[in-house]
């Protein structure tokens, strides 16, 4: 984990073949949100891709490296006083070329807050 104590794992699940279910709960007295923004908590966009990085390293027992992103869709502001409970679908897939590629989208309650595709290279 990149930022200590940023997160906890709360359950990861395959639930068919390359698609997982992944609940967090995000640590809002974390020192982040101190900064960003004092009296008005808001995950940082960039947080949120370090965490399915790391979720989807766990997962394929590999690190990684981001090559690339797409489809970049911040839909609703994570305010982690408010909502710290996430949850994360991700759809893994691997190539011959040794690479990762992640469609992923995260909720908290039944909006959805990001949604975003990713590459990556296994290190």
């Amino acid at each position: 984990m990149l930022l200590k104590d940023f997160y906890t794992l709360i359950s990861k699940d395959e639930v068919s073949d390359g698609n997982h279910a992944v609940a967090i709960r995000v640590n809002a007295q974390h020192e982040v949100f101190k900064g960003h923004f004092p009296g008005n908590p808001v995950m940082p966009g960039v947080c949120m891709m370090q965490i399915i990085k790391e979720l989807t390293e766990e997962i394929i027992g590999q690190s990684l490296f981001m090559q690339s992103l797409s489809n970049v869709k911040f839909m609703a502001l994570i305010n982690p006083d408010v909502t710290p409970d996430l949850r994360l679908e991700l759809n893994i897939s691997q190539s011959e070329e040794g690479l990762v590629k992640v469609k992923n989208t995260t909720y908290f309650n039944d909006t959805v807050a990001l949604k975003l595709s990713s590459t990556y290279k296994k290190v």
